[in-house]
C-alpha cells in the first residue's frame, strides 16, 4: 500500500463490448465519458481506464475519437486518463465474423494527442471470456512478443508507466524474460502489475490470485500491484487485494456492474464509493491524483 495508507482506484469505465442493463448506464460517447470520469473522480478514483466506441455503441480504435475522450475528461476533472491497448474484436453486421485489431492499429494508440497519461497492455494472449464484460464467448486475444515488447519500449521512453495486466502466472514469468533480455529493467520502481481473477480460465479463487502476487513480487520486487475481478467476483477479489495492502483496485463497468451487495450499479461512481468503503475497513483511503501521479513515475 501506498505511504499513509493510500490506495489508488482505477476505475474501468465502459470497456469495450459492455452494453447499458439493469439499470446501469454504460458511458459510451466522449462527453459521456468524460462526464462519467468526472462523477468517478470526485468519489476517490485517481485514475480512468477508457475505451472508444464508435457512434453506433461498437468499440473502435479511431485514435480521434480517443483525443476527443481525452479532452472531454481533462475539461472536467484531473482524473489519470489511460487508454486501452486492447480495442476489441469487431463483429460484422452481416456475416457476423469477429475482426482481430492488427498491432500497428493497436501501437498507434501510443501516439494519440493529446497525450494520455497512462497505458495497459496484456501480458500475454489468452482466451477471453467475461459474460460481465459483453463476452460471453471465449474469444482468443492475441498479444504478440514483437507488441508487447515495443509497447514496453515507448511507453517507458515516454515517460510513462504501463499496465500488465496478468490473468495467468505464465504472463509473469515472460515479463521476467523480457526485463533479462534488456527489454526493461525489472527494478524500475514503476513496473505495474495488475492481477485478475474470472477472466477466461483463471478462476477468481484467492489461493490462485495470492499465488500470482507473490510470484510478481518474487520477480518485481518494487512493482506496483494491484487486483480486479469480473462480475460478482470483482468486489470479493477488491477485498482480498485491500486485505493484503495492495496499492491499487480496479473497480467498473469494463469487468462488472454488480456492487459488493449483489445488486447492479447505476453508475461508475458507486463502483468507486464501494471500493473506497471497503478500504476504509482496512484503514486505508483513496490515493489523490497528485499522490498517484508520483507514484507511478510521471511528471507534474
Amino acid at each position: 500500500m501506498l505511504a499513509n495508507d493510500k490506495v489508488i482506484i482505477t476505475v474501468a469505465i465502459n470497456g469495450g463490448m459492455q452494453q447499458d442493463r439493469g439499470g446501469a448506464i454504460v458511458p459510451k460517447q466522449p462527453a459521456e465519458i468524460g462526464a462519467a470520469a468526472a462523477r468517478c473522480h470526485a468519489a476517490g478514483a485517481s485514475v480512468v481506464h477508457v475505451h472508444a466506441r464508435a457512434p453506433d455503441g461498437s468499440n473502435s480504435g479511431d485514435p480521434a475519437i480517443y483525443a476527443e475522450i481525452i479532452r472531454e475528461i481533462r475539461q472536467r476533472s484531473p482524473i489519470l486518463i489511460q487508454t486501452t491497448n486492447g480495442i476489441g474484436v469487431r463483429r460484422d453486421a452481416v456475416t457476423g465474423a469477429l475482426h482481430w485489431p492488427s498491432d500497428s492499429e493497436r501501437l498507434g494508440l501510443l501516439s494519440i494527442e493529446p497525450a494520455q497519461d497512462l497505458f495497459g497492455i496484456a501480458g500475454g494472449s489468452a482466451d477471453f471470456y467475461n459474460p460481465e464484460g459483453g463476452y460471453p464467448g471465449e474469444t482468443p486475444f492475441v498479444n504478440s512478443p514483437e507488441l508487447l515488447k515495443s509497447t514496453i519500449r515507448a511507453v517507458y521512453a515516454k515517460g510513462s508507466a504501463v499496465e500488465f495486466e496478468v490473468v495467468e502466472a505464465s504472463a509473469l514469468h515472460r515479463l521476467a524474460r523480457y526485463a533479462d533480455d534488456g527489454v526493461f529493467d525489472r527494478d524500475r520502481d514503476n513496473v505495474w502489475l495488475l492481477h485478475g481473477g474470472g477472466f477466461g480460465a483463471t478462476p477468481p479463487f484467492a489461493r490462485n490470485i495470492i499465488f500470482s502476487i507473490d510470484e510478481g513480487l518474487r520477480l518485481f520486487p518494487k512493482a506496483i500491484w494491484g487486483v480486479t475481478a469480473t462480475g460478482r467476483d470483482m468486489f470479493r477479489i477488491v477485498t482480498l487485494g485491500l486485505a493484503m495492502q495492495c496499492d491499487l483496485v480496479r473497480v467498473g463497468f469494463e469487468d462488472g456492474l454488480y456492487l459488493p451487495d449483489g445488486t447492479i450499479a447505476r453508475d461508475n461512481a458507486e463502483m468507486v464509493q464501494a471500493a473506497a468503503a471497503i478500504a476504509a475497513i482496512y484503514g486505508a483511503s483513496p490515493a489523490t491524483v497528485d499522490e498517484a501521479r508520483a507514484r507511478f513515475g510521471l511528471a507534474a
